[in-house]
């Protein structure tokens, strides 16, 4: 039996077991515009997430052995699109992130940053499922036997096979200063360090990812929002900010800007019910 579990839309929690939504948690946020926008979703309940859950295993197959990995550029603005973009332009060699099935992986290809990124997030735990690490590359996975979660290792794993410009994906600050570490300790690599699932981080959590990251999305969070409002340097979007806390990072948010193009800023934007 395969099991994974997932802080999902509403940042509840979720577990998947053989294909199945078995347990849906209570949501801690009410309303997203994004859900709003792409699935007509107007109230985050237990009900509304245990049917999008279902939706993505039946349409790509999420957390099952039909998992689709790889997906066309839609022209939408995300850290998955950012990255794909990257990649396209061989600006980044490689990504460290996280895939159901697999935990994590090492991608080089674009469509695949944003078929395995662009469609969930939020991975606390995720079994192995040989047919999505066959997909993936089993040299590409970190732990094929396990399929652990572990942005750290994914990032030794990219250095060791001789990756010297390399993205990574967290969601915890904790993670963004060991990467930092890694980095100094090898002088001719550079990384590039993505938060994402921000959603329900404090003060402090929010205070470190400003400092050791190159992006950070804003998600649901209030500490990350006041955070990239006072010291980023550049952002992106109104609803669902993505900030750029170093000019690698404004560069990167620059790079999918020219590809999709700036859209004018909307009017009362909605953001999502309660911040946290």
């Amino acid at each position: 039996m395969d099991e994974h579990i997932i802080e999902a839309m509403g940042k509840a929690k979720v577990i998947i077991r053989d294909g199945k939504v078995v347990e849906v948690g209570e949501p801690q946020i009410e309303y997203c515009p994004l859900f709003h926008k792409y699935r007509g979703i107007e109230e985050i309940t237990k009900e509304t997430i245990k049917e999008n859950m279902e939706f993505r295993i039946n349409s790509f197959g999420m957390c099952t052995p039909s998992r689709e990995v790889e997906i066309a550029d839609l022209l939408s603005f995300g850290v998955s699109e950012t990255l794909s973009t990257l990649l396209k332009e061989e600006i980044i060699d490689c990504v460290v992130m996280v895939c159901d099935g697999c935990g994590t992986v090492l991608v080089k290809e674009p469509e695949k940053a944003q078929g395995i990124g662009g469609r969930v997030s939020g991975y606390v735990k995720t079994s192995p499922i040989p047919e999505i690490i066959e997909n993936v590359g089993k040299e590409n996975v970190l732990n094929p036997k396990t399929a652990e979660i572990n942005q750290i290792a994914g990032l030794s794993l990219a250095i060791k096979k001789g990756y010297k410009s390399i993205a990574v994906t967290i969601a915890s600050a904790e993670d963004g200063k060991k990467l930092r570490e890694i980095e100094k300790e090898n002088k001719d690599i550079e990384v590039y360090i993505f938060s994402v699932h921000s959603s329900g981080i404090n003060n402090t959590e929010a205070e470190d990812l400003s400092k050791y990251c190159d992006v950070s999305t804003g998600c649901a969070s209030k500490c990350m929002r006041d955070k990239g409002e006072n010291n980023a340097i550049f952002k992106v979007g109104e609803s669902i900010p993505i900030f750029a806390f170093t000019e690698n990072g404004k560069f990167f948010l620059e790079k999918r800007l020219e590809k999709i193009g700036k859209k004018e800023k909307k009017k009362d934007p909605k953001i999502p019910k309660p911040l946290i």
